[in-house]
């Protein structure tokens, strides 16, 4: 939340003597313990928020290595056995003509993980470090990660889908390999990673920025 005065001078919640409610939005003198509207415990900065980000973005990049590396998918046709990796899970389908599913597992298995760990990573340096970009686009990044977080999954959802589907006892069969756990692992911590990440430090960040003085 901010205010902006006759001088143009942005002023976060707290320095005017508020909180907000991370529920609903609704703001209450600093203070208040408990939100009137939700019953939500009001705290105006998350405690530990960067060392618990940090923490879990580590897990979760340790765990999207076996992710890549390991098997996602294994399947069985009479006497042979075969298993195939994200990547060339989507290489085989390119290489079938299915170049728009090889494509759409690529950027929600490759492309927007990698991504995710970049924008959470330079969010969390960012607030910690002068300068950069400015507050209103880092927020807005912030807001994408938490909103494309969930799309990661969609190769688990393809996993699932097929080993449901091609079940055919003597003929083919089709299980997920050890990859998918650790996908989901690095799903599930890199999500949390991002909600432990509390947006409101970035306009600490813009307050320390507007404090440093100008040698120019």
């Amino acid at each position: 939340m901010e205010l902006s005065g006759t001088s143009q001078k942005t002023i976060t919640a707290r320095e005017a003597g508020l909180v907000a409610c991370t529920r609903c939005a609704r703001a209450w003198p600093l203070g208040t313990p408990v939100c009137g509207r939700c019953g939500a415990k009001l705290v105006s900065r998350k405690e530990n928020s960067l060392q618990r980000v940090w923490a879990l973005w580590i897990v979760g990049l340790i765990c999207y290595f076996p992710a890549n590396l390991y098997p996602m998918l294994l399947t069985r046709q009479l006497f042979t056995e075969t298993d195939s990796t994200i990547i060339s899970g989507a290489v085989d389908l390119a290489h079938h003509g299915a170049f728009g599913i090889a494509a759409i597992i690529l950027i929600a298995s490759v492309v927007i993980p990698l991504g995710k760990f970049w924008a959470i990573a330079f969010l969390a340096v960012s607030v910690r470090k002068q300068g950069g970009i400015a507050s209103h686009r880092r927020l807005l990044m912030f807001e994408v990660v938490e909103y494309i977080g969930r799309w990661s999954m969609i190769d688990i959802f393809v996993v699932a889908i097929l080993s449901a589907l091609v079940q055919i006892k003597g003929l083919v069969t089709i299980n997920p390999g050890p990859a998918a756990f650790f996908f989901a692992l690095s799903v599930i911590f890199t999500m949390l990673s991002a909600q432990a990440f509390d947006p409101r430090m970035i306009w600490d960040a813009q307050d320390n920025d507007n404090e440093v003085p100008d040698h120019g």
